[in-house]
């Protein structure tokens, strides 16, 4: 059995529109159809969910995410949302996490800041970022900004002659900010026990997060 966090099918980032597949590190909820007959009792529509494999992957391939990796081999995969530098737990304590946070939750869903590779990465790391602004711990998002970051510096083309020199400028920057932006290297994260993180968020539901909550239960929003 896997346990994953997800959000509704069609809904990953809650727009509803293509973006909501640009980016997944497991499959969303399923929704309709028969319940499957391995795991079919503990289908939910999203969050935390406990499911068989095969309903995990959804048709697709499994693929290996590797922790405590060398600098070297973490910049050798171009591709974002595959490495990490940081070290994983016992499985005791990474299993501990999951079935915790499987019965209390995992927040709301947030493609940018709280999405399934967070999720994957907090149980077996139990690391957070503190920092106010970040995109979360996923290796794909960050691998996007460090995209983003490379094009929008590209005016430094002007330190180079040819369209070579341009593109090794910009893969090497690139590389830099994937790197700075992995969980094993930023200074701004620190170890969190998952009963205190549980409790944090039941303390800090702001104003928004009940009136979206109210709406979302039909219980008509705020008054």
């Amino acid at each position: 059995m896997v346990i994953h966090f997800t959000r509704a099918s069609g809904h990953e980032i809650g727009t509803g529109t293509f973006l909501d597949r640009f980016l997944f590190s497991s499959s969303p909820a399923q929704e309709g159809g028969s319940p499957c007959q391995k795991c079919g009792h503990l289908i939910k529509h999203e969050g935390v969910m406990m499911s068989c494999l095969d309903c995990f992957l959804d048709g697709g391939n499994l693929y290996l995410f590797d922790y405590a990796v060398s600098p070297a081999f973490f910049l050798a995969k171009a591709r974002g949302g595959t490495c990490t530098i940081a070290a994983s737990d016992p499985a005791d304590l990474v299993i501990h996490r999951a079935k915790y946070l499987l019965n209390n939750g995992f927040g709301m869903y947030s493609l940018f800041k709280n999405n399934c590779e967070d999720f994957a990465i907090y149980c077996k790391t139990g690391l957070l970022v503190q920092t106010a602004f970040s995109v979360g711990r996923s290796g794909q998002l960050a691998s996007l900004t460090a995209a983003f970051s490379a094009v929008a510096s590209s005016p430094l083309r002007f330190l180079t002659t040819s369209a070579g020199g341009l593109a090794i400028v910009t893969s090497g920057m690139y590389c830099v900010g994937r790197y700075v932006s992995d969980i094993g290297v930023r200074r701004d994260v620190i170890k969190v026990p998952v009963e205190r993180l549980v409790e944090h968020w039941a303390q800090d539901v702001s104003p928004a997060q009940e009136c979206h909550c109210h709406a979302d239960g039909g219980g008509g929003g705020c008054g």
